[in-house]
């Protein structure tokens, strides 16, 4: 993350973050437990939570625009979830054996859908879409599997193919895109199992089947770019996919990790009205507990158990299971979805105002629910098209917004997530105004500096 010379933004306290980074960094690599939360002496140590806001442990409160990178579909600590998990947990915690918990939490799953029919608990969504990838591998007898660059799920080796370069031109040529690992530590092997495409192209896509569609398993898919702001697909597209992989003989995932129980109760495939194969589900399931499954329909999940190896100790334990059943029977049996929506709505009806009256170019991206603000005059449709809108502006906003008591995650590729308890007191209001604030001071830093470049250049 990169401070951006805005002299009128706040000053936030970081002694006591900066000392926690001092010594988490002489054990943890980075000073996190993950990559994606390294942000050097920036790095943000969080003491609480509460419906929609956030405070670190220097006692800065954040309207928090990142929500777990959207686990936390209702708010942070809710009352209804985590008193019944408190009940429930006092039974016992793990026992691998199998509870009523995790019998309730897949009937729920499968009621929501409408049309998984049979599906397991794992505990992350980086399980869920290893074991999903397993079962259409063992159930087509093919070995390669299909993913769009920039899509991003989880880090298992088979997922970190084409993910987030910088330079997008590392993909390779467009119509035969480059297998490029993220990070070191993937084996080559592992790598040529996975074929990237660009997502949106159906024409690109037929080509590829035609090449290697005896050999492809499974096509995953994020049904919305979630690494990109969440682009959207092209009309029709899902729809035309569906009957592509239906005429080879290859299966469909949705990776619904992020758009699972969030864009609808039936997550996207009842939003854009497409049935894939498989589905795998997390974040959104549980409301932050560490909860996630992966699924579809019967034929295909009955490989399992005698064909293919799936367990886990922790898979359904009684806290995730317990949270995944409250949650779920919230997001069925209440309006919170609609409420979700219609906060998105009025936060980006506010931010619009605020970035038409500049004159800059700009495009909201996704769903309310998860929406990103890409600053470009062009409709992105894949992940290449990230490369040419103006994300240095984005971030410095978005660090902005984070000394003003705001944080969205300060990389231009992560959507905004919207939960529940958003809708309560004036946090809409208040995300506009620092919105505008962090705005403006951007484009005035964006200003002098380009002043000052000019009188170099003519001195």
């Amino acid at each position: 993350m990169t401070e951006p010379s805005t002299a009128s933004a706040p000053s936030l306290r970081r002694e006591r973050q900066l000392a926690m980074y001092r010594r988490a960094s002489q054990i943890m690599p980075g000073g996190t437990d993950s990559n994606f939360r390294a942000w050097g002496e920036s790095t943000i140590y969080v003491d609480r939570g509460a419906g929609g806001l956030v405070w670190d442990i220097d006692g800065n409160e954040y309207v928090d625009l990142r929500m777990g990178y959207g686990p936390v579909i209702l708010g942070h600590a809710d009352p209804r979830v985590d008193d019944y998990v408190n009940e429930r947990m006092r039974r016992g915690v793990s026992f691998s054996l199998t509870s009523e918990d995790e019998v309730r939490a897949i009937e729920l799953l499968c009621e929501l859908t409408g049309w998984v029919e049979m599906a397991r608990m794992t505990v992350s969504g980086t399980e869920a879409t290893m074991h999903a990838i397993r079962v259409a591998r063992a159930y087509t007898g093919r070995n390669k599997i299909v993913k769009f660059e920039g899509q991003y799920h989880g880090v298992h080796d088979y997922a970190l193919i084409s993910v987030l370069p910088n330079d997008v031109a590392e993909l390779g040529d467009p119509d035969n895109p480059v297998r490029l690992a993220w990070g070191r530590g993937i084996p080559a092997a592992v790598a040529e199992t996975v074929i990237p495409a660009r997502y949106n192209n159906l024409d690109v896509l037929r080509r590829l089947f035609e090449r290697e569609g005896h050999d492809i398993a499974a096509i995953i898919v994020e049904p919305v770019l979630g690494n990109a702001q969440g682009i959207m697909p092209q009309p029709g597209f899902h729809a035309a996919m569906r009957e592509l992989t239906r005429e080879f003989g290859i299966l469909l995932i949705f990776d619904e990790v992020k758009t699972g129980f969030r864009f609808a109760r039936g997550g996207a495939a009842e939003y854009f009205g497409v049935t894939p194969d498989l589905a795998t589900y997390a974040k959104a399931m549980g409301n932050g507990y560490p909860a996630a499954a992966f699924g579809g329909r019967r034929e295909v999940m009955s490989v399992l158990p005698s064909q293919v190896s799936h367990g886990g100790t922790y898979a359904g334990n009684r806290v995730a299971a317990a949270a995944a059943v409250k949650t779920l029977e919230i997001l069925r049996d209440t309006p919170a979805l609609e409420t979700i929506r219609r906060t998105g709505e009025a936060i980006q009806a506010g931010i619009r105002e605020v970035i038409e009256a500049k004159g800059v170019p700009f495009i909201f991206t996704g769903h309310p629910s998860m929406f990103g603000i890409m600053f470009t005059d062009r409709v992105p449709t894949e992940y290449r098209d990230w490369a040419n809108t103006d994300h240095e502006l984005y971030d410095m906003i978005a660090v902005g917004m984070h000394a003003r008591g705001a944080m969205p995650e300060p990389d231009s590729r992560e959507p905004w997530f919207i939960c529940e308890a958003h809708s309560q007191g004036d946090i809409v209001d208040r995300v506009v105004s620092i919105f505008r604030d962090s705005f403006h001071a951007a484009l005035e830093a964006r200003a002098r500096s380009g002043a000052e470049g000019a009188a170099t250049a003519a001195s």
